[in-house]
Protein backbone atom coordinates (compact mmCIF):
# COMPACT_ATOMS: atom_id res chain seq x y z
CA UNK A 1 0.00 0.00 0.00
CA UNK A 2 1.20 3.21 -1.08
CA UNK A 3 1.75 6.05 1.61
CA UNK A 4 -0.95 8.36 -0.39
CA UNK A 5 -2.95 5.56 0.55
CA UNK A 6 -2.19 4.43 4.40
CA UNK A 7 -2.67 8.17 4.67
CA UNK A 8 -6.43 8.31 2.99
CA UNK A 9 -7.02 5.13 5.32
CA UNK A 10 -5.90 6.74 8.26
CA UNK A 11 -7.75 10.00 7.33
CA UNK A 12 -11.03 8.02 6.80
CA UNK A 13 -10.41 6.30 10.28
CA UNK A 14 -10.14 9.44 11.92
CA UNK A 15 -12.78 11.14 10.47
CA UNK A 16 -15.02 8.30 11.36
CA UNK A 17 -13.82 8.10 14.72
CA UNK A 18 -14.44 11.85 15.14
CA UNK A 19 -18.16 11.67 13.30
CA UNK A 20 -19.35 12.66 16.63
CA UNK A 21 -17.52 15.78 16.70
CA UNK A 22 -20.36 16.38 14.56
CA UNK A 23 -23.25 16.24 17.21
CA UNK A 24 -21.18 19.82 18.52
CA UNK A 25 -22.50 21.93 15.94
CA UNK A 26 -25.96 21.34 17.03
CA UNK A 27 -27.48 23.40 19.50
CA UNK A 28 -27.47 22.14 23.24
CA UNK A 29 -29.86 22.43 25.74
CA UNK A 30 -30.79 20.45 28.83
CA UNK A 31 -34.40 18.37 29.01
CA UNK A 32 -36.98 19.31 30.59
CA UNK A 33 -38.19 16.43 32.73
CA UNK A 34 -41.48 16.11 35.00
CA UNK A 35 -42.99 14.29 37.39
CA UNK A 36 -46.75 12.40 36.57
CA UNK A 37 -49.34 13.73 35.75
CA UNK A 38 -47.56 16.78 33.83
CA UNK A 39 -45.86 17.09 30.52
CA UNK A 40 -42.70 18.87 29.54
CA UNK A 41 -44.10 22.11 27.26
CA UNK A 42 -44.12 21.05 23.23
CA UNK A 43 -40.60 21.92 21.67
CA UNK A 44 -40.83 25.00 19.34
CA UNK A 45 -37.72 24.55 17.49
CA UNK A 46 -37.99 23.46 14.17
CA UNK A 47 -34.41 21.96 13.46
CA UNK A 48 -32.68 19.05 15.45
CA UNK A 49 -30.57 19.91 18.72
CA UNK A 50 -28.33 17.94 21.48
CA UNK A 51 -30.21 17.37 24.21
CA UNK A 52 -28.99 16.38 27.70
CA UNK A 53 -30.52 14.03 29.65
CA UNK A 54 -30.06 13.30 33.28
CA UNK A 55 -31.73 10.42 35.15
CA UNK A 56 -30.77 9.51 39.11
CA UNK A 57 -32.07 6.11 39.78
CA UNK A 58 -33.25 6.47 43.52
CA UNK A 59 -34.09 3.29 45.63
CA UNK A 60 -36.49 4.82 48.38
CA UNK A 61 -40.04 3.72 50.89
CA UNK A 62 -43.22 5.68 49.68
CA UNK A 63 -46.79 5.06 50.00
CA UNK A 64 -48.69 2.26 47.23
CA UNK A 65 -52.25 2.91 48.98
CA UNK A 66 -53.42 4.75 52.78
CA UNK A 67 -51.35 3.03 55.11
CA UNK A 68 -49.60 0.97 52.74
CA UNK A 69 -45.85 1.45 52.48
CA UNK A 70 -43.68 0.19 49.43
CA UNK A 71 -39.80 0.27 48.44
CA UNK A 72 -40.20 1.46 44.96
CA UNK A 73 -37.51 1.34 42.58
CA UNK A 74 -37.63 4.73 40.64
CA UNK A 75 -35.97 6.52 37.74
CA UNK A 76 -36.17 10.42 39.42
CA UNK A 77 -37.66 9.78 42.90
CA UNK A 78 -41.56 8.94 41.77
CA UNK A 79 -42.69 5.99 40.09
CA UNK A 80 -43.90 6.85 37.22
CA UNK A 81 -40.39 8.16 35.75
CA UNK A 82 -39.76 11.58 34.63
CA UNK A 83 -41.19 12.31 31.39
CA UNK A 84 -38.97 12.62 28.34
CA UNK A 85 -39.56 15.03 25.02
CA UNK A 86 -37.28 15.53 22.46
CA UNK A 87 -37.67 16.21 18.82
CA UNK A 88 -37.22 13.53 15.70
CA UNK A 89 -33.57 13.81 14.64
CA UNK A 90 -32.02 15.46 18.26
CA UNK A 91 -29.63 13.80 19.19
CA UNK A 92 -29.60 12.73 22.64
CA UNK A 93 -26.79 12.40 25.25
CA UNK A 94 -28.02 10.17 28.35
CA UNK A 95 -26.75 10.36 31.80
CA UNK A 96 -28.10 7.64 34.10
CA UNK A 97 -26.75 8.13 37.61
CA UNK A 98 -26.89 5.54 40.56
CA UNK A 99 -27.24 7.07 43.89
CA UNK A 100 -25.01 5.47 45.96
CA UNK A 101 -26.91 4.58 48.71
CA UNK A 102 -28.89 2.35 46.49
CA UNK A 103 -28.61 -1.51 47.07
CA UNK A 104 -28.39 -2.81 43.86
CA UNK A 105 -27.26 -1.91 39.83
CA UNK A 106 -29.74 -0.67 37.49
CA UNK A 107 -29.41 0.12 33.62
CA UNK A 108 -32.23 1.31 31.39
CA UNK A 109 -33.74 0.18 27.81
CA UNK A 110 -35.11 3.36 26.11
CA UNK A 111 -37.65 1.53 23.42
CA UNK A 112 -37.14 4.44 21.29
CA UNK A 113 -33.53 3.85 21.08
CA UNK A 114 -31.86 2.48 17.65
CA UNK A 115 -29.06 0.35 19.53
CA UNK A 116 -28.35 -2.91 21.35
CA UNK A 117 -30.96 -3.41 24.19
CA UNK A 118 -32.42 0.31 23.72
CA UNK A 119 -29.05 1.63 25.80
CA UNK A 120 -29.04 -1.13 28.36
CA UNK A 121 -26.14 -2.58 27.34
CA UNK A 122 -24.59 0.66 27.89
CA UNK A 123 -25.86 1.91 30.73
CA UNK A 124 -25.38 -1.41 33.06
CA UNK A 125 -24.92 1.04 36.53
CA UNK A 126 -23.58 -0.29 40.08
CA UNK A 127 -24.45 2.26 43.29
CA UNK A 128 -22.78 5.41 43.28
CA UNK A 129 -21.86 5.35 39.71
CA UNK A 130 -23.13 6.85 37.04
CA UNK A 131 -22.73 5.82 33.09
CA UNK A 132 -23.52 7.44 29.73
CA UNK A 133 -24.02 6.62 26.24
CA UNK A 134 -25.99 9.01 22.86
CA UNK A 135 -28.58 8.15 20.51
CA UNK A 136 -30.33 9.61 17.69
CA UNK A 137 -34.24 9.76 18.36
CA UNK A 138 -34.87 8.49 14.16
CA UNK A 139 -38.37 7.21 15.14
CA UNK A 140 -40.93 10.02 16.01
CA UNK A 141 -43.63 8.15 18.67
CA UNK A 142 -44.41 7.40 22.39
CA UNK A 143 -41.86 4.88 24.28
CA UNK A 144 -41.85 3.59 27.51
CA UNK A 145 -38.70 3.29 28.87
CA UNK A 146 -37.71 0.72 31.98
CA UNK A 147 -34.85 -0.91 33.76
CA UNK A 148 -33.79 -4.16 32.09
CA UNK A 149 -31.52 -5.35 34.56
CA UNK A 150 -31.77 -9.01 35.87
CA UNK A 151 -34.59 -9.62 36.84
CA UNK A 152 -36.27 -8.02 34.49
CA UNK A 153 -39.51 -8.01 36.11
CA UNK A 154 -38.80 -7.90 39.57
CA UNK A 155 -37.26 -4.42 38.59
CA UNK A 156 -39.93 -3.18 36.33
CA UNK A 157 -42.20 -4.71 39.08
CA UNK A 158 -40.91 -2.31 41.51
CA UNK A 159 -41.70 0.74 39.42
CA UNK A 160 -38.61 1.42 37.46
CA UNK A 161 -40.62 2.50 33.89
CA UNK A 162 -41.40 6.12 32.35
CA UNK A 163 -42.29 7.53 29.02
CA UNK A 164 -40.06 9.26 26.23
CA UNK A 165 -42.12 11.22 23.54
CA UNK A 166 -40.18 11.48 20.29
CA UNK A 167 -42.04 14.98 18.70
CA UNK A 168 -42.43 14.18 14.75
CA UNK A 169 -41.05 17.14 13.14
CA UNK A 170 -44.10 18.17 11.85
CA UNK A 171 -46.12 18.49 15.73
CA UNK A 172 -49.18 16.88 16.83
CA UNK A 173 -52.29 19.38 16.62
CA UNK A 174 -52.06 21.93 19.44
CA UNK A 175 -54.38 21.07 22.46
CA UNK A 176 -55.12 23.02 25.74
CA UNK A 177 -53.97 20.45 28.03
CA UNK A 178 -51.47 17.49 28.22
CA UNK A 179 -51.38 15.10 31.01
CA UNK A 180 -49.14 11.84 31.85
CA UNK A 181 -50.60 8.77 32.95
CA UNK A 182 -49.25 5.25 33.35
CA UNK A 183 -50.60 2.48 34.53
CA UNK A 184 -48.85 -0.75 36.32
CA UNK A 185 -49.11 -3.36 38.74
CA UNK A 186 -47.91 -4.33 42.08
CA UNK A 187 -47.26 -7.51 43.34
CA UNK A 188 -47.66 -7.05 47.57
CA UNK A 189 -47.20 -10.12 49.93
CA UNK A 190 -49.56 -9.08 51.87
CA UNK A 191 -53.71 -8.07 50.14
CA UNK A 192 -54.90 -5.30 48.93
CA UNK A 193 -55.30 -2.96 51.39
CA UNK A 194 -53.10 -5.10 53.95
CA UNK A 195 -51.51 -2.24 55.81
CA UNK A 196 -47.72 -1.66 56.52
CA UNK A 197 -44.80 -2.18 54.69
CA UNK A 198 -45.58 -4.67 52.19
CA UNK A 199 -42.47 -6.79 50.44
CA UNK A 200 -42.61 -7.75 46.59
CA UNK A 201 -43.59 -11.08 46.11
CA UNK A 202 -42.18 -12.65 43.15
CA UNK A 203 -44.68 -15.62 43.01
CA UNK A 204 -47.45 -13.75 42.78
CA UNK A 205 -45.64 -11.73 40.10
CA UNK A 206 -45.36 -15.26 38.26
CA UNK A 207 -48.52 -15.88 38.62
CA UNK A 208 -49.51 -12.49 37.24
CA UNK A 209 -52.03 -11.84 40.20
CA UNK A 210 -51.50 -8.50 41.27
CA UNK A 211 -52.65 -6.99 44.73
CA UNK A 212 -52.77 -3.40 42.79
CA UNK A 213 -53.50 -2.14 39.75
CA UNK A 214 -52.56 1.82 39.83
CA UNK A 215 -52.12 5.08 37.72
CA UNK A 216 -49.17 7.02 38.09
CA UNK A 217 -47.52 4.83 41.21
CA UNK A 218 -50.45 4.72 43.55
CA UNK A 219 -53.86 3.86 44.21
CA UNK A 220 -54.40 8.16 45.06
CA UNK A 221 -52.00 9.76 42.87
CA UNK A 222 -54.56 11.05 40.45
CA UNK A 223 -57.92 11.27 42.86
CA UNK A 224 -59.30 14.34 45.02
CA UNK A 225 -56.07 16.79 45.55
CA UNK A 226 -54.42 14.84 42.82
CA UNK A 227 -56.70 14.85 40.17
CA UNK A 228 -55.89 16.38 36.87
CA UNK A 229 -58.52 19.33 35.45
CA UNK A 230 -59.54 20.88 32.70
CA UNK A 231 -62.22 23.51 31.85
CA UNK A 232 -65.57 23.42 29.23
CA UNK A 233 -64.61 23.42 25.89
CA UNK A 234 -60.71 22.98 26.03
CA UNK A 235 -59.15 19.94 24.54
CA UNK A 236 -57.34 17.43 26.06
CA UNK A 237 -54.22 15.22 25.27
CA UNK A 238 -53.46 11.93 27.62
CA UNK A 239 -50.10 10.49 27.14
CA UNK A 240 -50.49 6.62 27.98
CA UNK A 241 -48.03 3.80 28.91
CA UNK A 242 -48.07 0.64 30.38
CA UNK A 243 -45.40 -0.16 32.57
CA UNK A 244 -46.57 -3.78 32.93
CA UNK A 245 -44.92 -5.73 34.00
CA UNK A 246 -47.89 -8.17 32.63
CA UNK A 247 -51.68 -7.07 32.25
CA UNK A 248 -52.85 -4.98 29.12
CA UNK A 249 -54.80 -1.75 29.82
CA UNK A 250 -58.30 -1.60 28.35
CA UNK A 251 -58.15 2.16 29.39
CA UNK A 252 -61.73 4.53 29.61
CA UNK A 253 -62.67 7.86 30.76
CA UNK A 254 -66.21 7.53 32.25
CA UNK A 255 -68.16 10.06 30.75
CA UNK A 256 -66.30 11.40 27.64
CA UNK A 257 -65.58 9.62 24.36
CA UNK A 258 -61.69 9.90 22.54
CA UNK A 259 -62.25 12.28 19.29
CA UNK A 260 -58.44 10.68 17.89
CA UNK A 261 -56.22 7.44 19.55
CA UNK A 262 -52.98 7.18 17.82
CA UNK A 263 -52.76 3.34 18.52
CA UNK A 264 -49.95 1.93 20.47
CA UNK A 265 -48.11 5.23 20.79
CA UNK A 266 -47.68 6.00 17.18
CA UNK A 267 -47.90 9.79 15.23
CA UNK A 268 -51.14 8.70 13.31
CA UNK A 269 -54.35 9.26 14.71
CA UNK A 270 -55.93 6.19 12.96
CA UNK A 271 -59.16 5.97 14.89
CA UNK A 272 -61.80 8.44 16.13
CA UNK A 273 -65.30 8.07 18.19
CA UNK A 274 -63.51 5.61 20.76
CA UNK A 275 -64.66 4.07 23.97
CA UNK A 276 -61.60 2.14 25.56
CA UNK A 277 -58.67 1.53 23.59
CA UNK A 278 -55.99 -1.11 24.34
CA UNK A 279 -52.70 -0.49 25.88
CA UNK A 280 -50.29 -3.01 25.98
CA UNK A 281 -47.46 -3.48 28.30
CA UNK A 282 -44.55 -2.29 27.55
CA UNK A 283 -46.79 -0.01 25.16
CA UNK A 284 -48.31 3.26 25.25
CA UNK A 285 -51.45 5.92 23.59
CA UNK A 286 -51.97 9.08 22.83
CA UNK A 287 -56.01 9.88 23.39
CA UNK A 288 -57.53 13.38 22.50
CA UNK A 289 -60.79 14.44 23.67
CA UNK A 290 -63.22 17.73 24.22
CA UNK A 291 -64.68 18.39 27.39
CA UNK A 292 -68.28 19.66 26.80
CA UNK A 293 -69.84 19.57 30.19
CA UNK A 294 -68.61 19.90 34.09
CA UNK A 295 -68.26 17.09 36.59
CA UNK A 296 -65.76 14.37 36.84
CA UNK A 297 -64.90 12.32 34.65
CA UNK A 298 -63.18 9.02 35.44
CA UNK A 299 -60.40 7.71 34.47
CA UNK A 300 -60.13 3.45 34.60
CA UNK A 301 -58.76 0.25 33.59
CA UNK A 302 -62.43 -1.33 32.00
CA UNK A 303 -61.23 -5.14 33.24
CA UNK A 304 -63.56 -2.90 35.96
CA UNK A 305 -62.28 -4.73 39.13
CA UNK A 306 -58.68 -3.09 38.82
CA UNK A 307 -60.25 -0.15 39.17
CA UNK A 308 -62.89 -0.46 41.84
CA UNK A 309 -61.04 -3.37 43.87
CA UNK A 310 -57.30 -2.81 42.96
CA UNK A 311 -57.03 0.92 42.70
CA UNK A 312 -57.00 1.24 38.95
CA UNK A 313 -58.69 4.60 39.14
CA UNK A 314 -58.24 8.80 38.83
CA UNK A 315 -60.12 11.59 38.15
CA UNK A 316 -60.62 14.52 35.86
CA UNK A 317 -62.14 17.21 37.24
CA UNK A 318 -63.83 19.65 34.45
CA UNK A 319 -65.15 22.64 35.92
CA UNK A 320 -67.21 25.66 33.53
CA UNK A 321 -71.15 26.17 32.22
CA UNK A 322 -73.39 23.59 32.10
CA UNK A 323 -75.07 22.79 28.55
CA UNK A 324 -77.89 20.97 29.09
CA UNK A 325 -78.88 20.29 25.09
CA UNK A 326 -75.53 18.10 25.64
CA UNK A 327 -76.40 16.06 29.11
CA UNK A 328 -79.29 17.68 30.96
CA UNK A 329 -78.79 15.51 34.66
CA UNK A 330 -81.29 14.16 35.95
CA UNK A 331 -84.72 15.15 34.60
CA UNK A 332 -87.41 12.40 36.19
CA UNK A 333 -87.45 10.97 39.56
CA UNK A 334 -90.90 9.59 39.69
CA UNK A 335 -92.90 6.82 41.15
CA UNK A 336 -92.97 3.43 38.84
CA UNK A 337 -95.75 1.23 39.71
CA UNK A 338 -95.35 -1.25 36.72
CA UNK A 339 -97.63 -1.55 33.65
CA UNK A 340 -99.87 -3.63 35.10
CA UNK A 341 -101.74 -0.78 36.79
CA UNK A 342 -103.86 1.57 34.76
CA UNK A 343 -104.13 4.46 37.31
CA UNK A 344 -102.27 7.98 35.96
CA UNK A 345 -98.94 8.56 37.99
CA UNK A 346 -100.85 11.29 39.48
CA UNK A 347 -103.73 8.87 40.98
CA UNK A 348 -100.98 6.26 42.13
CA UNK A 349 -99.06 8.95 43.85
CA UNK A 350 -102.69 10.09 45.68
CA UNK A 351 -103.41 6.65 46.77
CA UNK A 352 -99.53 6.17 48.04
CA UNK A 353 -99.98 9.47 50.10
CA UNK A 354 -103.49 8.16 51.80
CA UNK A 355 -101.68 4.79 52.42
CA UNK A 356 -99.13 6.21 54.12
CA UNK A 357 -101.45 8.66 56.25
CA UNK A 358 -103.10 6.14 57.38
CA UNK A 359 -99.96 4.06 58.65
CA UNK A 360 -99.05 7.05 60.47
CA UNK A 361 -102.40 6.82 62.33
CA UNK A 362 -102.68 3.59 63.08
CA UNK A 363 -99.87 2.06 65.37
CA UNK A 364 -100.84 -1.46 64.18
CA UNK A 365 -99.94 -0.71 60.57
CA UNK A 366 -97.05 1.17 61.39
CA UNK A 367 -95.79 -1.94 62.58
CA UNK A 368 -97.10 -3.79 59.95
CA UNK A 369 -95.24 -0.69 57.73
CA UNK A 370 -91.90 -1.67 59.21
CA UNK A 371 -92.36 -5.72 58.05
CA UNK A 372 -93.57 -4.74 54.74
CA UNK A 373 -90.10 -2.05 54.28
CA UNK A 374 -87.66 -4.66 55.26
CA UNK A 375 -89.00 -7.19 53.02
CA UNK A 376 -88.86 -4.69 50.47
CA UNK A 377 -85.36 -3.61 51.98
CA UNK A 378 -83.94 -7.47 51.53
CA UNK A 379 -84.91 -7.51 47.83
CA UNK A 380 -83.18 -3.98 47.30
CA UNK A 381 -80.28 -5.20 49.20
CA UNK A 382 -79.99 -8.57 47.37
CA UNK A 383 -79.99 -6.66 43.75
CA UNK A 384 -77.82 -4.07 44.10
CA UNK A 385 -75.49 -4.61 47.75
CA UNK A 386 -74.33 -7.99 48.56
CA UNK A 387 -71.63 -8.34 45.94
CA UNK A 388 -69.85 -5.49 48.14
CA UNK A 389 -70.68 -5.78 51.60
CA UNK A 390 -71.94 -9.69 51.61
CA UNK A 391 -75.31 -11.57 51.43
CA UNK A 392 -75.05 -11.47 55.50
CA UNK A 393 -73.53 -8.02 55.97
CA UNK A 394 -69.93 -8.94 56.66
CA UNK A 395 -68.24 -7.44 53.64
CA UNK A 396 -64.92 -7.82 52.42
CA UNK A 397 -62.04 -6.77 54.66
CA UNK A 398 -59.82 -3.83 53.63
CA UNK A 399 -61.79 -3.57 50.94
CA UNK A 400 -65.81 -2.92 51.74
CA UNK A 401 -66.81 -2.24 55.37
CA UNK A 402 -69.00 -4.34 57.33
CA UNK A 403 -72.78 -3.48 57.65
CA UNK A 404 -73.07 -6.40 60.47
CA UNK A 405 -72.89 -4.92 63.54
CA UNK A 406 -71.70 -1.60 62.62
CA UNK A 407 -70.49 0.93 64.71
CA UNK A 408 -70.78 3.58 61.60
CA UNK A 409 -74.49 2.82 61.32
CA UNK A 410 -75.51 2.77 64.89
CA UNK A 411 -74.26 6.06 65.36
CA UNK A 412 -75.75 7.39 62.19
CA UNK A 413 -79.15 5.62 62.60
CA UNK A 414 -79.90 7.88 65.80
CA UNK A 415 -82.21 10.89 65.22
CA UNK A 416 -79.81 13.59 65.03
CA UNK A 417 -77.23 11.77 62.05
CA UNK A 418 -79.92 9.94 60.25
CA UNK A 419 -79.20 12.15 57.26
CA UNK A 420 -76.08 11.32 57.00
CA UNK A 421 -76.98 7.81 56.00
CA UNK A 422 -79.80 8.84 53.54
CA UNK A 423 -77.35 10.34 51.52
CA UNK A 424 -74.92 8.10 50.98
CA UNK A 425 -77.43 6.02 48.71
CA UNK A 426 -78.70 9.07 47.35
CA UNK A 427 -75.02 10.80 46.39
CA UNK A 428 -72.61 8.01 46.78
CA UNK A 429 -69.36 8.26 49.17
CA UNK A 430 -66.01 8.41 48.87
CA UNK A 431 -62.78 8.56 51.07
CA UNK A 432 -61.97 7.08 54.43
CA UNK A 433 -64.21 6.06 56.88
CA UNK A 434 -63.89 3.64 60.15
CA UNK A 435 -65.92 0.81 61.06
CA UNK A 436 -65.29 -1.03 64.05
CA UNK A 437 -62.20 0.50 64.57
CA UNK A 438 -61.34 -0.45 60.84
CA UNK A 439 -60.42 2.22 58.57
CA UNK A 440 -61.91 1.55 54.45
CA UNK A 441 -60.91 3.84 51.50
CA UNK A 442 -63.13 2.64 48.55
CA UNK A 443 -65.19 4.63 46.32
CA UNK A 444 -69.49 3.66 46.13
CA UNK A 445 -71.48 5.40 43.61
CA UNK A 446 -74.65 6.72 44.08
CA UNK A 447 -77.86 4.36 43.80
CA UNK A 448 -79.10 6.60 40.81
CA UNK A 449 -81.62 3.96 39.75
CA UNK A 450 -83.49 4.26 43.20
CA UNK A 451 -86.58 5.76 44.30
CA UNK A 452 -87.04 7.18 47.55
CA UNK A 453 -89.30 4.37 48.95
CA UNK A 454 -86.47 2.17 47.65
CA UNK A 455 -83.92 4.08 49.77
CA UNK A 456 -86.38 3.95 52.93
CA UNK A 457 -86.93 0.30 52.53
CA UNK A 458 -83.11 -0.87 51.82
CA UNK A 459 -81.72 1.94 55.14
CA UNK A 460 -84.56 -0.02 57.03
CA UNK A 461 -83.21 -2.96 56.20
CA UNK A 462 -79.74 -2.66 56.89
CA UNK A 463 -79.82 -1.00 60.47
CA UNK A 464 -82.21 -3.58 61.35
CA UNK A 465 -80.42 -6.99 60.68
CA UNK A 466 -77.07 -8.95 61.54
CA UNK A 467 -77.27 -7.45 64.76
CA UNK A 468 -78.29 -3.89 64.05
CA UNK A 469 -81.44 -2.23 65.39
CA UNK A 470 -83.00 1.50 65.12
CA UNK A 471 -86.02 3.06 63.85
CA UNK A 472 -87.14 2.61 60.12
CA UNK A 473 -86.58 4.95 57.32
CA UNK A 474 -90.13 6.63 56.27
CA UNK A 475 -90.50 7.93 52.16
CA UNK A 476 -91.17 11.31 53.49
CA UNK A 477 -88.12 11.38 55.39
CA UNK A 478 -85.73 10.25 53.11
CA UNK A 479 -87.57 12.96 50.82
CA UNK A 480 -87.02 15.75 53.32
CA UNK A 481 -83.49 14.51 53.50
CA UNK A 482 -82.69 14.51 49.70
CA UNK A 483 -84.22 18.11 49.66
CA UNK A 484 -81.77 19.27 52.19
CA UNK A 485 -78.79 17.55 50.83
CA UNK A 486 -79.09 18.39 47.36
CA UNK A 487 -76.98 21.45 47.31
CA UNK A 488 -73.92 19.31 48.51
CA UNK A 489 -74.28 16.81 46.36
CA UNK A 490 -70.28 15.65 44.97
CA UNK A 491 -69.84 14.85 41.72
CA UNK A 492 -68.82 10.53 42.03
CA UNK A 493 -67.91 8.37 39.95
CA UNK A 494 -70.73 6.53 38.04
CA UNK A 495 -70.98 4.48 35.08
Amino acid sequence: MGMKAIWGAIAAGVISSLAPVAWAELPVEKAVLTDAPLVPPPITRTSPAKVIVELEVVEQQGELADGVQYTFWTFGGKVPGKFIRVRTGDTVEFHLMNHPDNKLPHNIDLHAVTGPGGGAASTFTAPGHRSQFTFKALNPGLYVYHCATAPVGMHIANGMYGLIYVEPETPLPAVDREYYVMQSEFYTAGSYGEKGLQPFSMMKAIDERPSYVVFNGSTTSLNNEGAITAKVGETVRLFVGNGGPNLISSFHVIGDIFDNVYTEGGTLANQHNVQSTLVPAGGSAIVEFKVDVPGTLVLVDHSIFRAFNKGALGMLKVSGDEDKSIYSGKEVDAVYLGSVLDQSELEARRLRKEFEKTVREDPKLQKLSKAILMADGQNVYSNNCFMCHGQSGEGVPGVFPPLAKADYLTKRAAAKNRDELIAIPLFGISGKITVNGKEYDSVMPALSTLNEREVAAVLTYITNSWGNSAKEFSVEEVRAAKAALKDQQVARPQH
